[in-house]
């Protein structure tokens, strides 16, 4: 899959193309509808299929300190899109400047002089351009004026998560700052997945016979509520069931909020300065302070062995 960042990466040469465009944070079920059909769409047409998003997310420009918390990163969101067959991503500087930019000269400038489009795909609430005036009806006429079509795909899933509300990037932020990573991971179709360096942290798992990988977790991630969860931690190639920690270790009288993973029977693991990922399947408990170090000690074990079976519920 081709990656490009601004217009100005795509070839001279590139020719018709089907084209969806939205933020896609964290390529939810209802975002795989769109991409599916516009990729459907492409296959039968004979172009690439192609994903146009935004770097940093728009609200943070029109309305700085906005930023909603991100349920997946660009490169994360690109790999999830060539899983569903995308053949290019283009990722498009979201500045003050190209915030202006009109609907008309929106359409000219990215679908219709460097895509060449022959089709958009997007949701019955899409809306682009300056101040979002411009919805799928005034994209339906300019297709019509330009030579492309538009279709419109209802992403709007129910299910258990969150009550029966419809699936959206918005309901699952709210699960996941509630601590419900089975709801989120309903609405995404995947665990929800954060991302960062192994830091050095003040080492007091390995001290206590747990050693954890320290995450500095990306700007802007939507990190669940404090608690032990269950899940996967992914280095250097592998999957390794995980007892995942999150919060600010009031034992210690910790400040500072950290996501720690606790490789579960892995000896020796040396993951400092390594890029990883932690996934979370399932909730265990809320953020405790114990009366002793030795009931946080059994508490800790209990919380492995939980772990434990959960992640072997899932093999």
């Amino acid at each position: 899959m081709q990656r490009w960042r601004g217009l100005e990466d795509i070839p001279q040469d590139w020719g018709r193309s089907v084209v969806t465009i939205g933020s896609y944070d964290g390529v939810h079920r209802g975002h795989q509808l769109i991409i599916e059909h516009a990729v459907d769409r492409a296959r039968k047409l004979g172009v690439p299929a192609v994903v146009v998003t935004f770097d940093p997310h728009p609200s943070e420009v029109v309305r700085p300190g906005s930023h909603p918390p991100l349920l997946a990163p660009h490169p994360r969101r690109c790999e999830l899109m060539a899983d569903l067959g995308v053949d290019a991503v283009l990722v498009l500087p979201f500045t003050t400047e190209f915030s202006q930019l009109s609907p008309a000269d929106f359409v000219v400038k990215v679908l219709v002089d460097k895509l060449h489009a022959k089709a958009v795909v997007e949701g019955p609430n899409f809306r682009f351009g300056h101040r979002a005036a411009g919805t799928v009806d005034f994209l339906a006429e300019q297709g019509r004026v330009y030579d492309f079509d538009v279709e419109i795909v209802d992403l709007y899933l129910t299910g258990e998560a969150g009550g029966g509300k419809p699936f959206s990037s918005t309901l699952t932020r709210t699960l996941i700052a509630a601590g419900d990573v089975a709801g989120a991971r309903e609405i995404l179709g995947r665990p929800h997945r954060v991302e960062g360096v192994v830091v050095r942290g003040a080492q007091r798992g390995r001290d206590l016979g747990f050693p954890t990988a320290n995450v500095e977790t990306l700007p802007h991630t939507a990190i669940p509520a404090d608690g032990v969860y269950a899940g996967y931690l992914y280095a250097q190639g592998e999957t390794m069931p995980a007892a995942i920690s999150v919060g600010t270790n009031p034992q210690f009288d910790g400040t500072e909020r950290t996501v720690e993973a606790y490789a579960i029977d892995r000896v020796g693991l040396d993951l400092y300065g390594l890029h990883v990922a932690v996934e979370f399947l399932a909730y265990v408990r809320g953020q405790a302070k114990f009366d002793s170090l030795e009931g946080l000690l059994e508490q800790m074990g209990a919380d492995v062995e939980r772990c434990r079976e959960i992640v072997a519920a899932e093999a």
